[in-house]
């Protein structure tokens, strides 16, 4: 082949004058590049020598304008004319490509009058365009037709690889590799993929294609693990080179031991997998083929299946022999893949046919099918499915089953259950949980603590509370009171959990039946060092026993549960898990609510001794909105008796003399946070306020009414000082914007006792008026009263209007 890019003719160029080259456009340039190898790319070679001459011609001399127009605008029709042509055969162009030429020849004419050392290498690049015809090899080739054998004995020492490719390339393409050299050539090829640069490899690949389809004996020669190993490595390369080497699998695949092959090789069936799901369409859909001719053998569908690509397991489900059936959903139960695999598998059909194979197999594909399914059910997407292909009944007939061989098929029943019961659909079926309550006490370990988990989650359920009645109107409490002594942690941590549950509608018997025993268990789980599942349960039970309980009250007291509570608070602060923390602080407020309830000032101040108030505060800073609205009812209710506590005189012998900083400004008496329970004193306005800021309004009653212990009739002027200097009048205008009715209506009281202060007026009037008024006008009318009593004191309305 005549090496083009360095032409005896032009020698003379580099030594010509300085302005040589200047001229020449950059848009031209490329243009010819480009060119260059769309004529490669239409196996004409000895257009491309031609060209490269060409470029070199126009690079050393500064065309003129009426040379460049005409030029640029031919190069633009061959262009044209080649990627017209692309994948044809080099004859079907060879006369229009021979026009454009001659085209580019008259253009090269005009340069005849540069320089005469230049003129005769332009003379002798002019006669060959004009003269070229490109047809039959030799013309096509542009000189005498590359040697077979010493093409082939370059690319197998690595001398001159891409010059040997091309001429290789264009013997190919020509068919002038006879049927009997064509094994020896794939074999070289095949040898030299691994140890190629990129480039080489895709012509390499593109020429293997192309052998591939002259014969099946050149096919034979790539089915080889090496060989294969080859091409599969390209599979993880650049996006050319891997769809040109899917495309080479694809038809090798055709071949029954290249099929048998291609799944042993290392990562074949992962990177196939990741071209059919890639965004090359060409690739995706060669990938997809290959793969289903794959899926003959089920060793390649469990392959597939791992590299997350399922449909061929599916249809094993569905279609399969009882073996394949069982091998399936043996390989389901075993796999480590994660959420969203498990749900494409549910969305594939899977649970349905492993549903039909639990139902009407045999004890294998029973076994098998529901391992499978225990696997599917941990992600919320599957339950739906698996409930709507009808599982529950035969869960529940297995269950009460007591067929010895049937036995090993409970526990993994069991755990479905509890799976699918954290879906609402659950209470479509009726008769579930009290078929399972029932169960509980005939169960072994595992399986109790799988059914208590399933009960526990359908208790859990917002619109269960009929079936929650039907659990406590079945026995469920006298069922769990026992296993809160259970010596299987999972089991009495499962059992603190469903109580729990049924304790949030705990009327006055339902606690009785409770009992002390079972208080005193209670109150010891919480002081010992168990799990903090098991406190925060024991700790919500005894949340959601009536507060008016004085049996229970005393009880906690001869337990000393209120210090173990209050250092608890400082534990799960900085300790304890976020999952658990929410729910324990959660409930120690909600039993902290009844050691501070108002009509026991002498329970109050003994709380107070122990540091309620503190752990209140902390509460206040660290808990959920839940827990901020319990703390603050807490407060509010200790509060209510500061004043009639700071009004007791100090016994006579008691002569010790208050200090100065002790007197309360709000109470106008000598206060204490343990002693007259001062809310002022204990530094909670601020944090009541910045409760009433916060965007959750769960709490704004509860912060209220705290708040509101220091307007009480006899201190309400110095109340409304403490509030507005901690920016609480503010907070309190929010609230009639975004708070519930009840919390509306506290604020209202509130802000009606604020305005009746001539500074409050002016620095806050203005902001509220305009929420006054459409809260009257569009509000609740039971506030319109207050409202225009608030308006009168802003002078927006006579104190006698009848306008509300």
């Amino acid at each position: 082949m005549p090496e083009p890019s360095s032409p005896a003719e032009f020698q003379a160029t580099g030594s010509g004058s300085s302005g040589t080259g200047a001229g020449a456009p950059a848009e031209l340039l490329v243009s010819l590049q480009e060119t260059v190898s769309l004529a490669h790319a239409v196996s004409l070679p000895a257009l491309a020598s031609l060209l490269r001459r060409l470029t070199i011609a126009v690079h050393s001399l500064p065309p003129s304008e009426s040379v460049i127009e005409p030029m640029a605008a031919d190069l633009r029709r061959l262009c044209a004319v080649m990627r017209s042509s692309v994948g044809t055969e080099p004859s079907e162009v060879v006369s229009e490509v021979r026009e454009v030429v001659r085209d580019l020849g008259r253009s090269l004419g005009i340069l005849m009058l540069e320089p005469a050392g230049v003129r005769d290498g332009m003379a002798a690049l002019h006669r060959e365009m004009m003269a070229a015809r490109f047809e039959g090899p030799e013309g096509r080739w542009g000189g005498p037709v590359p040697d077979l054998e010493e093409a082939v004995v370059r690319i197998k020492s690595g001398e001159e690889m891409e010059g040997a490719i091309a001429e290789l390339g264009f013997l190919v393409r020509e068919v002038l590799v006879r049927e009997e050299d064509g094994p020896g050539v794939v074999s070289v090829l095949v040898n030299r993929l691994g140890s190629v640069k990129d480039g080489n490899r895709l012509r390499i690949l593109s020429l293997l294609r192309s052998l591939a389809a002259l014969s099946e004996e050149n096919k034979e020669m790539m089915t080889s693990i090496g060989a294969l190993s080859n091409i599969v490595r390209s599979l993880s390369r650049e996006a050319d080179e891997r769809r040109e080497a899917v495309g080479l699998l694809l038809d090798l695949s055709e071949i029954s031991k290249v099929r048998q092959r291609l799944g042993r090789v290392q990562g074949c069936i992962v990177m196939l997998v990741a071209m059919l799901n890639g965004d090359d369409p060409s690739a995706a859909c060669d990938s997809g083929k290959i793969l289903g001719s794959l899926s003959s053998n089920t060793q390649n569908v469990l392959l597939m299946a791992e590299a997350g690509f399922f449909v061929p397991l599916v249809q094993y489900l569905k279609e399969g022999s009882d073996m394949n059936k069982i091998l399936m959903a043996s390989a389901i139960s075993r796999m480590e893949i994660t959420d969203l695999m498990k749900a494409s598998l549910g969305q594939e059909g899977s649970i349905k046919a492993l549903v039909k194979m639990f139902t009407n197999g045999k004890l294998e594909a029973k076994l098998s099918a529901l391992g499978a399914l225990r696997n599917l059910s941990t992600v919320k997407a599957n339950i739906p499915r698996l409930i709507s292909a009808g599982i529950v009944p035969p869960l529940l007939q297995l269950l009460f089953s007591v067929t010895s061989v049937l036995m090993t098929l409970r526990e993994p029943a069991s755990a479905i259950l509890a799976s699918i019961s954290q879906s609402e659909l659950i209470l479509t079926k009726k008769g579930v949980a009290s078929q399972m309550l029932s169960l509980l006490s005939l169960s072994s370990p595992a399986i109790q603590c799988h059914l208590l988990q399933a009960l526990n989650n359908i208790a859990s359920h917002p619109n269960a509370s009929k079936i929650r009645a039907e659990m406590e109107e079945n026995g469920a409490v006298l069922l769990l009171l026992p296993l809160l002594a259970e010596g299987n942690p999972e089991i009495r941590v499962a059992a603190l959990s469903f109580l729990y549950t049924l304790s949030k509608d705990f009327t006055g018997e339902m606690a009785d039946l409770v009992g002390e025993n079972h208080l005193n268990i209670l109150v010891d789980i919480i002081s010992s060092p168990a799990s903090e599942n098991e406190k925060a349960a024991s700790v919500g039970i005894l949340s959601n026993i009536p507060v008016n309980d004085k049996k229970v009250t005393e009880l906690f007291k001869r337990k000393n549960l209120l210090p173990v509570l209050i250092n608890l608070v400082e534990v799960s602060i900085t300790k304890t898990s976020v999952s658990t923390r929410r729910w324990l602080l959660e409930s120690i407020a909600g039993v902290l609510v009844r050691f501070t309830i108002p009509s026991d000032k002498k329970l109050q101040r003994l709380s107070a001794s122990h540091g309620i108030i503190p752990c209140l505060l902390k509460l206040l800073s660290c808990g959920s909105v839940a827990a901020k609205a319990k703390a603050a009812t807490s407060l509010a209710q200790l509060s209510q008796n500061s004043l009639a506590l700071g009004k007791i005189k100090s016994p006579r012998w008691f002569c010790v003399p208050h200090p100065a900083e002790a007197f309360c400004a709000v109470h106008n008496s000598h206060c204490t946070v343990k002693t007259t329970l001062c809310l002022v004193k204990a530094g909670a306005i601020p944090p009541l306020v910045q409760v009433l800021e916060s965007k959750e309004r769960e709490a704004d009653e509860s912060a209220l009414s705290a708040l509101a212990t220091l307007l009480q009739d006899e201190i309400w002027e110095c109340g409304c000082s403490a509030i507005e200097k901690a920016s609480g009048v503010q907070a309190i205008i929010g609230v009639l914007k975004a708070g519930s009715l009840k919390a509306q209506m506290k604020a209202v009281w509130m802000l009606e006792r604020f305005f009746r202060i001539n500074a409050n007026r002016e620095k806050y009037g203005e902001a509220a008026q305009v929420l006054l008024i459409d809260l009257a006008q569009e509000g609740d009318p039971t506030l319109k009263p207050m409202i225009a009593k608030i308006l009168a004191h802003l002078q927006l309305l006579q104190m006698q209007s009848s306008y509300f």
